[in-house]
């Protein structure tokens, strides 16, 4: 019974269900407000349920456990989140620029992968972001979570690799999937290195 409980076999065949795909969300929410790192979720979601679907999932997860964040940030652990952002030199000075562009701000850091997601969520909880341009500036983990899905995607693929080799499965679309996945990884060090170029003007001085 024990062995079954948390067999990693399992556990996948559950989120596979229909059950586990709803409750998916809410299990990626509680994955990252507990400092979780979400990428390797991300890359299981897209083994799991292709990079399309996924990729929608970790979206809705990843926003559910950022509004989480936020409010517990703003209210019960303000204080906490103060202390622990004290050795996060570069975190600490974009919460001081919130009060100058903070949309602007909220969207760069979360383009750029230089700033863990679930650190900026609480960052941004104690900071003077308004609520409401910390949940457009949600719309910018998108290539990133379209990114990681991919991965997971791929890996799921390349794990059925004797089945590209028996000619079980078509050839044409795994490539196809391959260059996509380039693409995107492209865009995404494109936009990346662009973001990273717009913080340094707020980064602090030595």
């Amino acid at each position: 019974m024990f062995e079954i409980l948390f067999s990693l076999d399992t556990w996948l065949s559950f989120l596979r269900s229909p059950l586990g795909v709803y409750l998916f969300v809410p299990i990626y929410a509680i994955w990252v407000t507990i400092l979780l790192p979400g990428a390797w979720a991300s890359m299981l979601a897209g083994a799991l349920y292709g990079t399309f679907h996924g990729s929608i999932l970790v979206f809705l997860g990843a926003s559910l456990g950022a509004q989480i964040s936020f409010f517990l940030s703003r209210t019960l652990l303000k204080g906490f989140v103060q202390k622990k952002l004290a050795g996060f030199p570069k975190l600490q000075a974009i919460e001081k620029a919130m009060t100058r562009e903070s949309l602007k701000l909220v969207l760069l850091t979360r383009l750029s992968p230089a700033f863990p997601f679930s650190l900026l969520n609480f960052m941004f909880g104690v900071s003077q972001v308004s609520w409401r341009d910390y949940s457009i500036g949600l719309i910018a983990i998108l290539p990133g979570t379209i990114l990681f899905c991919g991965l997971g995607a791929l890996a799921g693929d390349l794990a059925r690799f004797n089945e590209i080799i028996s000619g079980n499965t078509n050839v044409g679309i795994s490539v196809l999937r391959i260059f996509g996945l380039v693409a995107t990884f492209a865009v995404i060090f494109i936009v990346s290195r662009s973001a990273r170029s717009a913080l340094k003007e707020f980064e602090p001085v030595d």
